[in-house]
């Protein structure tokens, strides 16, 4: 084998070990993109799953009951009116029948 056909048998290996080369390179390329790919979508449904958390925790806690209505301050004037006119009656102020009359009065608003 002569001077020309060591070059050339050089340049044939040279040849191959690059598409060898360039071969592997794009396959492990690939493949650092895929997991690139997996590790994005995982840290994207890590992000949601978070999102959905945060929201969960920050709804607004639910109304309190509600409190027991308080006494109706209509009721409070009408048993004060009533107190007063049995004072006026027990005092002789008011006569038995003007003290039912006042009290059928009041109670019928």
């Amino acid at each position: 084998m002569g001077l020309i056909g060591g070059m050339a048998r050089t340049a044939v290996v040279a040849g191959t070990a690059t598409a060898v080369s360039n071969r592997v390179s794009r396959r492990q390329a690939g493949r650092w993109a895929a997991q690139d790919q997996q590790q994005y979508e995982h840290e994207q449904y890590q992000q949601q799953q978070y999102a959905q958390q945060q929201q969960q925790y920050q709804q607004p806690p639910p109304p309190p009951p509600p409190a027991a209505a308080p006494v109706d301050s209509g009721t409070d004037d009408m048993i004060e009116q009533l107190q007063k006119l049995g004072q006026l009656r027990d005092s002789g102020v008011l006569t038995d029948a003007e003290f039912e009359a006042q009290k059928a009065k009041l109670l019928a608003g």
